[in-house]
């Protein structure tokens, strides 16, 4: 039987990395313990199925000691009462697919002679954000009365998703790693995240997060694309939650290009319960109660006092809710986790022949030719 010489200190530490739980792990692995402290080592079998389980590439296990990892973008997370953690499996295993998917997209644009955006890298943080917020509805034609004639913040956020796409911003919304049920997103963890490039630009959103909230983290991240500035972010929107200067700058713009102030004060009606208002105005801008309340503070509508009240309860109501992951269609979902942009990018490369039928299934997350037509059609490059 043909052991391998996996280092004992690699497997404590990758069994830790994963997130899963040690009754799991030595559940699966009942000689775990003996591996770790280098008495016995696994089988070849045992140590590739350890290593899938972990979500750990194979090799790692063979390193002298365990590997810095770190995320490859910036980090502008903050987590109230305390430190960022290490990065998860799955947030590492998300940003690297999205890195490759926005390297194949950057292939096809200079193979297509696309020009660079302009709006990327425009904005500085010295920029008033009601310029730029007004710049960034300009730009990708997201007016807001378009925005208040959705009859549901679901229709409103596919609207802004067709709208970012259609100004050639590679956006992906996904609640798990790939097409993984079994790796889901951590919302705790990040909201989402934004990777800058003048010919490539990409957001991330998390899908675990509710609609409305999910409005805030787009526009956040489009802020990010607007600097070209990358990064990470789990911000939802409070005015002093940033802990620098282009979080709390992003997060100002954002709210300014869902929520203008103007068209907020014209809404307030005086002696309205704040309760009643915050409901109102969230189904007529159709964010998230959050974004609301950050703009009646911002309006002077209520003080810090009324408003550090009223967003720890809507914190507390939202960790009660959780959003669960459901089935729905699987042509939808795939284009959501995908990008309708990068989808049409892979299948005009494939039928052209610049990309095999085997590596476009693989980017695409589908087994086979019906998937790949019917993909197709719905980005309307096949009849």
């Amino acid at each position: 039987m043909l052991r391998v010489p996996a280092n004992p200190e690699v497997i404590r530490w990758a069994g830790e990395r994963s997130g899963i739980a040690r009754e799991q792990l030595v559940d699966k692995f009942p000689r775990l313990s003996q591996w770790e402290a280098g008495e016995t080592r696994p089988t070849l079998k045992q140590a590739e199925k350890f290593a899938h389980t972990v979500h750990l590439p194979y090799g790692y296990l063979f390193c002298p000691a365990p590997p810095d990892e770190r995320l490859p973008i910036t980090d502008f997370r903050t987590f109230p009462g305390r430190p960022v953690t290490r990065p998860s499996p799955n947030l590492l295993d998300t940003i690297r697919g999205c890195q490759q998917r926005q390297s194949c997209y950057r292939e096809f644009a200079l193979a297509s002679s696309e020009d660079n955006l302009p709006f990327v890298g425009s904005a500085t943080v010295k920029a008033r954000p009601e310029s730029v917020a007004m710049d960034m509805r300009r730009e990708i034609c997201f007016d807001l009365a378009s925005q208040r004639e959705c009859s549901t913040w679901e229709e409103a956020l596919r609207l802004l998703l067709e709208k970012i796409d259609a100004a050639g911003i590679l956006v992906m919304v996904n609640g798990v790693v790939g097409g993984n049920s079994h790796r889901p997103l951590d919302l705790g963890e990040f909201r989402g995240f934004a990777l800058s490039d003048p010919l490539a630009p990409l957001i991330f959103v998390n899908g675990k997060d509710a609609k409305a909230a999910q409005m805030f983290t787009l526009a956040h991240e489009l802020a990010h694309i607007w600097l070209g500035e990358s990064g990470i972010s789990n911000t939802a929107g409070a005015p002093n939650q940033a802990n620098s200067r282009i979080e709390v700058w992003c997060n100002a713009v954002a709210a300014e290009f869902l929520v203008p102030l103007a068209e907020l004060r014209e809404e307030i009606r005086d002696g309205e319960p704040l309760e009643k208002t915050i409901k109102r105005l969230a189904k007529l801008f159709k964010v998230s109660k959050l974004v609301i309340l950050r703009r009646l503070l911002d309006a002077d509508h209520i003080d810090h006092q009324r408003f550090n009240h009223a967003w720890n309860s809507e914190i507390d109501n939202l960790r009660q809710h959780v959003r669960r992951g459901g089935g729905g269609d699987f042509y939808r979902t795939t284009l959501s986790r995908v990008g309708r942009r990068f989808a049409r990018a892979v299948i005009l490369s494939t039928l052209e022949g610049r990309t095999s039928f085997p590596d476009a299934y693989r980017m695409l997350g589908i087994s086979g030719t019906r998937s790949f037509d019917r993909l197709g059609q719905k980005v309307g490059v096949l009849p």
